[in-house]
């Protein structure tokens, strides 16, 4: 993570290995850190939906092809 605030003082934040205190940060750039700090949240959060989407997928692709395979049963024994 390029940025990120500590568990034991939220005052204190490490940038790329670096610590800084919030306080001695400018506007400018605390704005840009929870520009940063919200996109690893949302990126988080992505990752945690890709995993719900993939499983729901596999889970549908699996109904779909077990419907398939029993369709196709009757057609085989007819043969």
């Amino acid at each position: 993570m390029a940025a990120e605030a500590t568990q034991q003082d939220k005052s204190v934040v490490t940038i790329n290995g670096e610590e800084h205190n919030v306080s001695d940060l400018s506007q400018e750039q605390m704005a840009l850190l929870d520009q940063v700090l919200d996109l690893d949240r949302k990126i988080g959060q992505m990752g945690f939906s890709l995993a719900q989407v993939q499983g729901a997928k596999n889970f549908f692709m699996g109904q779909l092809t077990a419907s398939l395979e029993e369709r196709a049963e009757p057609e085989e024994e007819k043969s």
